[in-house]
């Protein structure tokens, strides 16, 4: 919404009609003490013809224009614009636990992720930056908040699967810290999961809360193919099955103003990361204009002193 910083200044605005209404009484007393008088070379230049009156009426007026332009720029008139120039964070969470070695995905789910978490950070815009945690049984920063994606791309390339369990809140939590790190810019976190939070010292509750204090959204996917997937077998040679907590990870979403997305093989996993890139709404921030004003004052300044003083001058 636009709006001004000082608007009280706004209160000289009243003084610009009233100095014309007194340059007009002023006007008006001068014909009339000039009728006084019976000379008639006086009276007519008293009086003056009406061409070079309302002349001066034009120049009076563009004097006023300008004070009133100074008024507003004096305010600071600011108006919201679209958030090219500042951009957004978007960081990305990544599971790296045991199961994301599974290989219901071409060639297996943390490489399908990889390949579509890369398609998102291309399509970034110039002023946005990204970074990269991974967790499992903790969490670690894989590639700073940065602005050059191509290193961020590089980094992502070099990430593989672990062993450990899956600490959902730490990552998340570490994620939300990292949005957080530059000021001043819309924040967005993208967490992929294919498990259960069963590790780590922060609980996704938690990292709810502190991404709703941070005001920032998140995005959640859940990964995993429709059926059972074995992931390996216990010490009794038992099959061990991926389990995705779908539950967790759309109160994640939901609580944060995000939204939250299932994946069931790599395209659909493709079509999710490019539609939260398309999806990510650069806010509207207040951009002040006041040099707008402060310029249009000088063009009026510019343009009265060229008719007063200039070759095609308008009084002699």
């Amino acid at each position: 919404m636009a709006g001004f910083d000082d608007p009280f200044l706004l209160v000289f605005l009243v003084v610009l009609p009233l100095l014309y209404i007194v340059y007009r009484q002023v006007m008006n007393r001068r014909k009339k003490e000039a009728m006084k008088f019976s000379h008639l070379g006086f009276i007519k230049t008293a009086l003056g013809d009406k061409k070079k009156s309302r002349r001066g009426e034009i120049l009076f007026s563009l004097t006023l224009l300008s004070l009133g332009f100074m008024i507003i720029g004096l305010a600071n008139p600011h108006i919201p614009l679209e958030q090219t120039k500042e951009g957004v964070n978007v960081v990305l969470v990544l599971d790296i636990s045991g199961s994301m070695q599974a290989t219901d995905y071409e060639p297996s789910r943390i490489q399908a992720a990889k390949a579509s978490a890369e398609l998102l950070l291309e399509s970034l815009q110039q002023n946005d930056h990204a970074g990269i945690v991974t967790f499992e049984s903790g969490a670690t920063t894989a590639a700073y908040l940065s602005p050059y994606k191509e290193n961020v791309i590089e980094k992502l390339r070099s990430i593989a699967a672990k062993e450990g369990r899956t600490a959902i809140g730490d990552g998340l939590a570490l994620g939300i810290d990292m949005a957080s790190s530059i000021p001043n810019k819309k924040k967005v976190v993208i967490l992929l999961s294919d498990g259960v939070n069963n590790a780590g010292v922060i609980s996704p509750e938690q990292a709810i809360e502190f991404a709703n204090l941070e005001n920032i959204q998140v995005y959640s996917i859940g990964m995993g193919s429709e059926g059972k997937v074995v992931i390996g077998h216990d010490w009794m040679g038992n099959p061990v099955y991926a389990e995705l907590d779908e539950a967790t990870l759309q109160t994640i979403a939901t609580e944060t103003g995000g939204e939250y997305f299932r994946s069931v093989d790599g395209e659909t996993l493709d079509n999710i990361y490019q539609n939260i890139g398309e999806d990510i709404e650069r806010e509207k921030e207040e951009t002040n204009i006041k040099d707008w004003f402060f310029l249009s004052a000088i063009i009026v300044l510019l343009v009265e002193f060229y008719l007063r003083y200039g070759k095609g001058r308008i009084i002699q």
